[in-house]
């Protein structure tokens, strides 16, 4: 659990993180439809692809968790540009006070999971260029040794498995008993998974971004969906 004399206890649900994330990621990469409407969240949390676990989030459950996050500052209230529909923007890193790599971080292990750097690199791209894998898993140590209390943890590597997972520390320590996703054959090199990752979630971001943006045309033109 993270604990900070300066800023709320957190301890999220699933759901909150989830939000949270999603906030995040399209801030980071469709700034145009930025703050959200509630449509547009409920799409983000509820999306197949990019997500680990997968979530079939109920509006009820996305108002509950945006009013609990509401509450710890987390979530701010916005009417947006055309002042007609309720968006949501999130805090988070000012009420971490982090930095924007280390958002890309927390933000990557919120939508997918317990990853290893190599895979965290390519899933954290869209929201922030690291140099090197060298580079990234200094944050990840800097995440770890938090004074205010660590975000992230690395997880014990698993049998026959080349690189440790990382996983955050927002909704309490994660369970080390969970299998990866999927395992590598030995054959393909960490850089051939992490680029073949990499193109997938462009082309996920940007079928994602497109439907973001006609979300958001037919909330700015008041035009419902069914017509």
């Amino acid at each position: 659990m993270i604990h900070d004399t300066n800023a709320p206890e957190l301890r999220l649900s699933p759901l909150e993180a989830r939000v949270l994330g999603v906030l995040v990621e399209k801030q980071l990469t469709v700034p145009d439809t930025y703050p959200l409407t509630l449509n547009a969240l409920l799409a983000g949390c509820s999306q197949k692809t990019s997500r680990e676990p997968v979530m079939n989030v109920s509006e009820g459950e996305a108002q509950m968790a945006l009013d609990e996050l509401r509450a710890r500052t987390l979530v701010i209230d916005s009417y947006g540009a055309s002042g007609r529909v309720m968006r949501y923007a999130h805090n988070l890193d000012r009420v971490l006070k982090i930095s924007p790599p280390v958002l890309a971080l927390l933000t990557a292990l919120m939508l997918r999971g317990p990853q290893t750097p190599g895979e965290l690199r390519a899933a954290a791209d869209r929201f922030y260029k690291f140099p090197d894998i060298s580079s990234l898993e200094a944050y990840l140590e800097e995440m770890a040794n938090r004074s205010a209390g660590a975000l992230a943890v690395r997880l014990p590597r698993q049998p026959g498995a080349r690189e440790a997972r990382w996983a955050h520390l927002l909704c309490g320590e994660p369970a080390l008993d969970a299998a990866p996703r999927a395992d590598a054959d030995d054959s393909v090199t960490t850089g051939e998974i992490a680029a073949v990752k990499a193109n997938v979630a462009r082309l996920q971001g940007e079928v994602a971004e497109l439907r973001a943006l006609v979300e958001r045309l037919y909330a700015e033109l008041g035009v419902s969906r069914e017509n």
